[in-house]
């Protein structure tokens, strides 16, 4: 992965823990585990995507979809 494409990612991993920290009220693994896990956070690493070029809210709103599926 490019130094520019992995710092977007880094960046964007930071604000969805964040974000999930903040609407799950949880502990910061407990949002660690779901976002590693997700498919979103796959995509998110797969430079082919684009899902990087992303912000924040477009992400975790994807993540959102994604963990209401599986539920």
């Amino acid at each position: 992965m490019r130094k520019d494409v992995q710092f977007q990612v880094e960046c964007l991993t930071r604000d969805l823990i964040i974000m999930l920290m903040e609407e799950r009220q949880c502990d910061m693994r407990s949002a660690m585990d779901v976002l590693y896990r997700s498919k979103t956070f796959e995509s998110l690493q797969d430079e082919s995507t684009g899902l990087y070029y992303q912000g924040a809210v477009y992400v975790y709103d994807c993540l959102k979809e994604e963990l209401l599926k599986t539920a």
